[in-house]
Formats: structure tokens, C-alpha cells, sequence
């Protein structure tokens, strides 16, 4: 695909993609030839654990055998804690600081009710009754816990229901349409109490919808933990086609691209964005490509299989770009409401939500940097209307680059400098922290497979299915079988891996090159430096909030630091670091 030299990668960037892929694909093939000899199927957990080093060293010159060249580092979740499977407090904490922290959101009505046509998709109620959650709700009813906001959702539902039939005509892959509810305790964590589990409704005498709970005997352990795996999946599948590749490569593009045509080199608007909006157009060229493609690793890997794009479509029918900043998104998610008291003039329900905590100060600071370098080049609303490169730049961003959205009536004005404010300050949110949240996490979260799947093989049998016999002969290997094969997994990291990986001359936010283009206005230098300072006071204020062991989201035993909004960062896999731009 082309793409314009001005916005190619440079040498350094090239080589540093080309050695990820050179060193996924030598840790994919030694695991590939391996078990093309012996088995590609999963017998035990020990199978999986052979696919990591048996160690981690810091050392420049670490000692490892052959083999372990080959191998992969193990994630931080595998690293901090020997469980096979998804506990229950670490499935609660990874909805709010994982590697998809943005798809929480507050129950408002229960049942929970489906918006989807119900002729075509049957009947909008959901299976979830008071009976399945009551005994744990801490001597709550469910309406007294929706008043209190305590019950939270991972509502899956509406987003794969319509795929269902598609993805499982496949023989290796199996899918539900999937809903969580999640109780906030008064330690502040999320604990799941609920799962319901939908097919499409095609036979009138069989139920669609069924619900687990955690587990009371050995056989409902290991339903929880297929449910819990089946939402993983959706999880994982909403993650990279909405999350990720929509709501930051893709819908960011129309605004990059708008600017080139109609902003001059040393337009100020320009100037301010061109860091945010650096070798995004070649990675997402290459994303087409390799990942999103027909027949790509998406489709290969993951549960939505050609439905993949379909389903991608289908969200950005609901994207608006006013919900993208961070207090607006979490005030519609229902995780936040507006109060003038608080910091950042929002209150969060969940107060230990790491994601949002961190975020918040980085919002905060970018919205003082641009409300300084907005204020000095427009400073009343005459200058904004007076610009026709400006106005047509956002012009073009809407109706030719958001063409099928173009005539919604959420699209925030251009008039004064507040709403240019608020509009740079999203887009720099989204190609910095947001995009940063959502892709440097995804090898240490999502890197060993029985924790966080990306598809599933097989369905939860119910008494009268044929395989019922063989899930209660032998669960684990039931579990085993619903997982990627081994060769599949190691695919998996290997792209995990390379997607998680900060290049050599990764740029930070609070890195601002070129400042001698502002050498005429002192004002903005100094709003540079004062946002530079900001970055290194963020930083040390996150690791003082991994330090806290009131914060169980990010602190205590086996625990990982949420560090995925710390600014800086190494070259490598770190699970940290906020580049300025969408860079890979």
C-alpha cells in the first residue's frame, strides 16, 4: 500500500519493526518445528509453560541454554503468579487496568435489555434474574445495588450476537455473545458474580441464553472458568477490531490526512499535532496489510474470523468522536459523573480505577498545553472563523473522512478557542495515552493464552450434549481443548510481542523536538516546558500510586504496577511508556 515518503518510517523505525518480526518469527518457528515432530495439541499446562524461558534475568549477558533463545520471556502475569487459569479478583482487575480498560461499564437497568432488532434476532430480554446474583450482593438487593453503584458490565452482547451463526460454522472456533456483571466490593475491587452466555435462538424447545455463577462443586469450578474464558475471547476480539484498531488508528486517520491537504507546513495547528501524528499512515498501511486483511493474522487468530471487519463496521456505526475524550467517555460509560469539586472535574465511582487515575492527569496536562498554545494564536473567536485553512481542515475531516457520519448532529463546533481546545485536546489524547493504554500491554496481558484466549474451540456442554461425558471425565482437558493449539499460541506472542515493543527512536509525550521553530515566541517554549515538567511529576506520582497498598488494582501479592500511562520509557517490550503518536 501507499504510502506518502513524509509519512513513511525512518531507517531506525524500519529496522527496529524488521528485527520484532525477525525475532517473532525465530520464537514462532522453533515451537512450530518442535511440535510439528511431536504434538500440536495442549495435554497440560506444562505443554504451555514450555514455551516460555524457565527465567528472567536483567543481566546484559544472561545465561540461558539454546532452547531458551528461542523461547519466550514470560509475561508479568505468568512471571508474578504459577495459577493456570483467570482468578477471579485478576479477571476484576483487568477490566480496570488490563490490557482492555476502556469496555467497563455501570449497570443502569436490570435486567439488562439488548437493542438489536428483535425479529430478526430474537427476544431483547436477557436470561440474568435476581436468583442468579442475590447471594452476592453483600445483603444488597439488586435495585439497592444499582442505586448504590455497586454492579458494573462487560456487555458483549449486542456486538457479537449478529456474528454468531458466521463464526460458528467454523469447526475451531466457538463463540458466545457474552455479559459480565461485576459487583464493586468495599475493598474497591471487581469481582464477578454473574455470566451470561447467548447463541442465537434457533431452535424454540432450547434455551439460548444461559447463565453461570461462580462455582459452588468441581463441576460449576470448571464451567466458571469456560465462561470466564469464553468472555476473555469477546474481550479480546472487541479489544483489537473496536478498542484498538477503531477508536485510534482508524478514526484518527481522516484528521491526519485532512491536515496534510489543507494545512500549511507552518500552519500552528500543524506545528502543534505533526509529533502526534508521526508514522501513523505507515503503521496502519501495514496493519491493512498484515493484520486486518482478509484472511490477516486477525482473522487467523482470533475469534471473529471474516466477520472480523464486519464487526468493526458495525461499531463505528456508534463512535462519536464528543465521547472520546476521557471525562466524557467515562461519564457515558457511567464509571464517572460530573462534580466541580474534584480535581479534574469528575468523580469516579470506582475510585481505584487505574486506568482512569493515571489518565486523568494526562488529559489534564494536555488540555493546559493546548488551552496555552490555542489562547496565544486565536485569542477570541473572530481569529478561529478568520482561518480557512483551520476551518477547512476540520471541514474535511468530518465530511470526507467521517463521511458516513458527516451529518450527525454530535460533532462538536468550531467557533471559539474553547471548542478548538477541547478538539486538539481529544485528538492528541487519542494518538498518545489512550492508544499507548490499549497496545504497549498487550504481551504481558494477553501472553499466555489459558488467562486471556483469543478464541475458543469449543462451547460449555450442557448435560444433554453429546461431549458432557468427556467434560466431566476430564475438565482440564476439556479446558486444554478449548484453547488455541500450541502452534496457534505461539503465533499469538509472537505478534504480541512485536506489537508491544517501543522502537529505538520512539518520541514521548513531553518530548517536543524542533522547539527552535518557536524561537520567536518565548510563551510557547515555556508551555513546552512546563508540559515536560508535568510528564516527569506524573510519573513519579504513578509509581508512588503502585507503591500504595490501599490501591489493590495495582498493589499487593503477585499484583503487577499499572504502568502503562508512566510516560517513559526503554526501547523494548516495558508494558509502559507513552509515545507521542501511533507508531506501531
Amino acid at each position: 500500500m501507499y504510502v506518502p515518503r513524509d509519512e513513511a518510517f525512518g531507517e531506525e523505525k524500519k529496522r527496529s519493526v524488521d528485527a520484532g518480526s525477525w525475532k517473532g518469527m525465530m520464537n514462532n518457528l522453533f515451537p512450530f518445528f518442535k511440535h510439528s515432530i511431536e504434538s500440536d495439541s495442549v495435554n497440560s499446562f506444562a505443554d504451555i509453560k514450555k514455551l516460555y524461558k524457565e527465567s528472567r534475568t536483567h543481566s546484559n549477558f544472561p545465561v540461558e541454554s539454546t532452547a531458551d533463545a528461542f523461547k519466550f520471556d514470560p509475561p508479568n502475569i505468568v512471571s508474578r503468579d504459577a495459577s493456570c487459569c483467570l482468578r477471579d479478583d485478576e479477571f476484576g482487575r483487568f477490566t480496570l487496568a488490563g490490557m482492555n480498560p476502556i469496555s467497563i461499564e455501570r449497570l443502569k437497568v436490570f435486567p439488562p435489555v439488548s437493542k438489536l432488532d428483535p425479529s430478526i434476532y430474537g427476544p431483547t430480554q436477557s436470561a440474568l434474574r435476581e436468583e442468579h446474583l442475590i447471594s452476592h450482593l453483600e445483603g444488597m438487593s439488586v435495585q439497592k445495588a444499582i442505586e448504590r453503584k455497586k454492579l458494573f458490565t462487560l456487555d458483549y452482547h449486542d456486538a457479537f450476537l449478529p456474528f454468531l451463526n458466521s463464526i460458528n460454522a467454523h469447526p475451531d472456533r466457538k463463540a458466545y455473545a457474552t455479559r459480565t456483571i461485576f459487583l464493586l466490593t468495599q475493598m474497591g475491587t471487581l469481582k464477578p458474580i454473574a455470566i451470561e452466555l447467548s447463541l442465537p435462538s434457533t431452535n424454540p424447545f432450547k434455551p439460548s441464553k444461559q447463565v453461570i455463577t461462580p462455582p459452588v462443586d468441581a463441576t460449576t469450578c470448571w464451567q466458571w472458568q469456560l465462561a470466564k474464558a469464553h468472555v476473555c475471547s469477546n474481550d479480546s476480539g472487541a479489544h483489537e477490531l473496536i478498542q484498538h484498531w477503531l477508536r485510534t488508528h482508524a478514526c484518527m486517520e481522516p484528521f491526519i490526512i485532512a491536515a496534510r491537504r489543507h494545512l500549511s507546513a507552518m500552519h500552528p495547528i500543524l506545528k502543534l499535532l505533526h509529533p502526534h501524528m508521526r508514522y501513523t499512515m505507515d503503521i496502519n498501511a501495514r496493519a491493512r496489510e498484515l493484520l486486518v486483511s482478509a484472511g490477516g493474522i486477525i482473522e487467523t487468530l482470533f475469534s471473529t474470523k471474516e466477520c472480523s471487519m464486519e464487526i468493526t463496521s458495525f461499531a463505528y456505526k456508534n463512535w462519536r468522536f464528543d465521547m472520546e475524550s476521557l471525562p466524557a467517555d467515562l461519564i457515558r460509560r457511567g464509571v464517572a459523573e460530573l462534580d466541580p469539586t474534584e480535581p479534574h472535574g469528575i468523580k469516579l465511582l470506582i475510585e481505584d480505577y487505574p486506568y482512569a487515575n493515571d489518565g486523568l492527569l494526562i488529559w489534564s496536562a494536555i488540555e493546559r498545553l493546548v488551552k496555552d498554545y490555542v489562547n496565544y494564536y486565536y485569542p477570541d473567536s473572530n481569529s478561529i472563523r478568520s482561518d480557512p485553512e483551520l476551518n477547512t481542515w476540520y471541514y474535511d475531516s468530518i465530511n470526507v473522512g467521517h463521511a458516513d457520519l458527516r451529518h450527525e448532529s454530535w460533532w462538536p463546533n468550531l467557533s471559539t478557542p474553547k471548542d478548538l481546545v477541547s478538539i486538539l485536546t481529544t485528538l492528541i489524547w487519542i494518538s498518545s495515552a489512550k492508544h499507548a493504554a490499549l497496545n504497549f500491554g498487550q504481551y504481558h496481558y494477553g501472553g499466555y493464552v489459558p488467562v486471556r484466549p483469543s478464541y475458543m474451540r469449543r462451547l460449555i456442554p450442557n448435560e444433554d450434549d453429546p461431549e458432557y461425558q468427556n467434560f466431566i471425565s476430564d475438565p482440564e482437558g476439556y479446558f486444554l481443548s478449548s484453547l488455541p493449539s500450541l502452534r496457534e499460541m505461539a503465533f499469538l506472542m509472537s505478534i504480541l510481542e512485536i506489537l508491544s515493543t517501543h522502537s529505538e527512536d520512539e518520541e514521548y509525550l513531553g518530548d517536543r523536538k524542533e522547539l527552535s521553530t518557536w524561537r520567536g515566541s518565548p510563551e510557547i517554549i515555556e508551555a513546552f516546558y512546563r508540559f515536560s515538567m508535568e510528564m516527569k511529576a506524573i510519573e513519579k506520582e504513578v509509581e508512588k500510586r503502585n507503591s500504595d497498598t490501599k490501591l489493590r488494582n495495582r498493589c499487593g501479592a503477585g499484583v503487577s504496577p499499572y504502568q502503562l500511562l508512566v510516560p517513559s520509557s526503554e526501547p523494548g517490550v516495558s508494558c509502559r511508556g507513552v509515545p507521542n503518536s501511533i507508531s506501531i
